[in-house]
């Protein structure tokens, strides 16, 4: 039985018949609001908690962090109608934005490190019949890679953020903050570096390929497989390029439907291939030496298919492009002309 329950048991006994000896009761600690509040002070003072305030400020007070991750001028309310909705039907932003105060500006007061979209929605909707919501923001006090690192925490699980603008992010983050030392942002982040690559890989396409698709945000990392081969060498290089600014230029033009990025890849990969020996599928170029590699096999189509990434005089090392939009009966045949090339029967 707990203290307490004797304690309410020795009271319960004594309304029957008087106690023999007087019932000890423990001394409570904290009781009332001072209590709580030294407890509260003491709970900070020793670290085991963290106050962050939170404000509802004018978002007009709040500028955006120049080294966001969010392409704020992409916002739009097609992009944000989940946020929109979701804001008036509480009445109020539900999440804080994590934001730093500035100082020696006398326009804003703090700085948008976590949360442009909802930035944006709020800014939208008070200009848009709802002058009553405010922006909800959690004060911190942090540095420019603190303030990298907690916003892409804070991004990595949300699907609103494209790929694109994470690469780019990334990208500007080797330098600024890890003196382009990839391992040391890998560690950082708490991610592999072959994780990392793949997304500065995806920042590192040149403008030039990124016009042949309406909506670049929509390039997702598993794009890189099948692109980053197309523009390793030349002449593969050059006539990519070019097959890119003809699909600008229709696009414009408006003499074709917008295509969707797995049909812009088909071209692209169509434009760079070199027909190859067998129906079965073309290569970008053929092995010169052993252990030299042979870059990518396409379907008739242009459709990747997969990669001979090494051929050596007993080995092949192949990888496999199952999300570039080939089908299995199209890898089927891929597999059998290199069996037929490299393992005659």
């Amino acid at each position: 039985m707990t203290s307490r329950n004797r304690s309410f048991v020795a009271d319960l006994v004594s309304v029957v018949e008087p106690a023999t000896e007087p019932v000890e009761r423990p001394q409570r600690l904290g009781l009332g609001v001072l209590g709580s509040r030294n407890n509260r002070l003491a709970e900070l003072a020793s670290g085991a908690v963290v106050s962050n305030p939170q404000e509802l400020v004018d978002p007009a007070r709040c500028r955006i962090w120049a080294r966001h991750n969010r392409d704020y001028a992409a916002l739009s309310p097609e992009r944000c109608a989940d946020l929109l909705e979701s804001i008036v039907a509480q009445g109020r932003q539900e999440v804080p934005a994590i934001v730093r105060r500035v100082y020696g500006d006398p326009d804003h007061e703090y700085e948008v490190i976590c949360g442009a979209r909802r930035h944006w929605s709020v800014t939208w909707l008070r200009q848009n019949n709802h002058p009553e919501i405010r922006y909800l923001v959690e004060i911190r006090d942090l540095t420019d890679e603190q303030a990298f690192r907690i916003s892409d925490l804070e991004n990595r699980a949300r699907e609103d953020l494209s790929d694109v603008e994470r690469a780019r992010d990334y990208l500007q983050a080797l330098e600024l903050y890890y003196g382009g030392r990839q391992k040391d942002m890998a560690r950082r982040l708490n991610q592999s570096e072959a994780w990392l690559s793949r997304y500065l890989d995806l920042a590192r396409l040149p403008a030039e390929l990124m016009v042949a698709f309406a909506d670049p945000l929509a390039l997702k990392i598993s794009h890189i497989g099948p692109l980053k081969p197309l523009l390793k060498a030349e002449p593969s290089r050059g006539r990519v390029l070019a097959e890119a600014a003809r699909l600008a230029a229709e696009r414009q033009a408006g003499s074709s439907e917008v295509l969707a990025v797995p049909d812009v890849l088909r071209r692209l990969t169509r434009a760079a291939t070199l027909p190859g020996p067998g129906a079965a599928g073309r290569a970008l170029a053929a092995p010169r030496r052993s252990g030299s590699a042979e870059a990518l096999i396409s379907s008739e189509a242009g459709v990747p298919l997969l990669k001979v990434d090494k051929a050596r005089p007993k080995a092949l090392s192949l990888t496999l492009m199952p999300r570039s939009g080939g089908t299995r009966a199209e890898v089927d045949a891929a597999l059998r002309a290199l069996l037929d090339q490299y393992w005659p029967a």
